[in-house]
């Protein structure tokens, strides 16, 4: 598992390798367009929606939407991706931040309609991962929708499936999200989508069930 001075060095290679990945269909960026254009397509539904993009990487969605004229805050823990995603996003708020400690102050206080988190909450363990939702649910607007990208599995049998066919590369440091293991431990009050969108990337959907309104991964 990289720290944030490996994805310093990564930086400015990490589109081409998402992409290199997502063209030959291998592990573990297979199926990341496709995931990435659904988001998309989400939340452009929800005309000058406020987004908070956690572990937002070099911009790779917030840029598109900022480019429409969303409002974009986002949090990583690598100066250089956060330059680089500057650079795309003069007005986006940017915070230097290690989520695995949890939310910034300075967002903690904030509300959005929209919290993305994409190919970064993988590096959380599952007891981890679900206090962080946990907390990320309760810094949403009435009707605000998380949605959480990432390689992840409707069951464990399909996780070890993928493991195996992809054993020279795979990365058994990175934990990721198991749907019908980590679904019992959030809490009944919330609301659960999920989309396997191929054999890796899932979509993740939640809030708070008296915030909803249609379906979570609806227009």
């Amino acid at each position: 598992m990289l720290d944030d001075t490996g994805f310093d060095t990564w930086a400015n290679a990490y589109e081409e390798a998402i992409a290199a990945s997502d063209k030959g269909n291998t592990y573990p960026f297979a199926g990341y367009k496709k995931l990435m254009n659904a988001i998309h397509d989400i939340i452009i539904a929800q005309v000058g929606a406020e987004i908070l993009d956690v572990g937002i990487g070099t911009g790779v969605l917030s840029g598109e939407l900022y480019k429409k004229g969303f409002q974009i805050s986002g949090l990583d823990f690598s100066d250089v991706m956060l330059g680089i995603c500057q650079a795309k996003m003069p007005s986006a708020r940017l915070y230097r931040h290690d989520f695995s400690q949890g939310l910034p102050p300075d967002i903690q206080d904030a509300r959005f309609d929209f919290i993305i988190c994409t190919y970064a909450i993988h590096h959380l363990a599952d007891d981890a991962k679900t206090g962080f939702i946990k907390e990320l649910v309760g810094i949403l607007k009435n009707g605000g929708r998380l949605i959480i990208g990432d390689v992840a599995f409707g069951t464990r049998a399909g996780l070890e499936e993928c493991k195996a066919k992809h054993e020279d590369d795979w990365d058994d440091e990175e934990y990721y999200l198991v749907y019908d293991e980590i679904k019992p431990r959030l809490p009944g009050e919330y609301e659960i989508n999920y989309e396997q969108m191929s054999m890796m990337p899932a979509c993740i959907s939640a809030r708070a069930k008296k915030k909803l309104y249609g379906t979570l991964l609806e227009n």
